[in-house]
């Protein structure tokens, strides 16, 4: 209900199936998804081919159940295959609905694909600094009250950050890197100071100038085209800690 017909949904991989493309098509939703090279025989031969993009037609696999699916194993879907090539020469396989080449060239998609990195390093704030599937309780009212804080102080950052920006720019033009804010530091100086803001006679606007003040003094230099290789497995035998209730080791 809250997709619109000239949306485009972009999704990282693990999600691509037939059965989730079906219901996309049904809609009338187009999508942009990143799927493995192993994802059927056809991605196979589209990733040894060399070929940027390629029309291609997908059924339903041979062990899928399909007796309650408004679908049968003989069901076409046509999808577009487009291949991403990385600055290290790694490859990326798409799968798209939008099969005009002549309105959607291969060359947009990897821009594309990547208008969803904001949103994933924003969950990676919210799981790995906010703790925020963290709870200090086990009922319904102390697991929503730990969830929205996480966002409200997540918002506050958000906003210190957006008023600095101007500040960011006049100072690297005259630094080598540009810099930005370091994330980790500024959530710790937020919560050493979260409660300055709202419970103390403390003036609110100088909190905030206080906070904006450790912000510019701990900034960190963005080196242009620098990566780590991605350790996909590490989180893979990843035990979450036992957290004493009542206890929330975060805001």
């Amino acid at each position: 209900t809250h997709c619109k017909s000239n949306d485009l949904l972009i999704y990282d991989r693990g999600y691509p199936s037939y059965g989730f493309i079906y219901e996309h098509i049904k809609r009338d939703l187009n999508f942009l998804m990143r799927v493995k090279v192993s994802f059927s025989q056809v991605t196979i031969d589209f990733a040894s081919s060399k070929k940027k993009s390629q029309i291609i037609t997908i059924y339903t696999g041979k062990n899928t159940k399909i007796s309650d699916k408004p679908y049968n194993k003989n069901t076409p879907i046509e999808v577009r295959l487009l291949r991403v090539e990385l600055p290290k020469g790694q490859t990326e396989i798409l799968i798209t609905s939008l099969l005009d080449n002549k309105k959607y060239p291969s060359s947009v998609f990897k821009e594309l694909y990547s208008q969803r990195w904001g949103i994933e390093t924003f969950y990676d704030r919210l799981k790995n600094k906010l703790k925020v599937e963290h709870f200090s309780g086990y009922s319904n009212e102390s697991i929503q009250q730990d969830f929205y804080a996480a966002l409200f102080v997540s918002n506050i950052q958000t906003l210190i950050v957006s008023e600095l920006e101007d500040d960011l720019v006049n100072a690297n033009q005259q630094k080598k890197y540009d810099y930005k804010i370091n994330t980790n530091l500024s959530y710790g100086f937020l919560k050493n100071r979260i409660l300055d803001l709202f419970l103390t006679s403390k003036s609110m606007e100088k909190s905030f100038e206080e906070l904006k003040q450790l912000y510019k003094e701990n900034l960190i230099p963005i080196r242009p085209n620098r990566s780590f290789e991605r350790n996909s497995g590490k989180y893979r035998t990843r035990i979450k800690p036992n957290i004493t209730k009542n206890q929330k080791d975060s805001f």
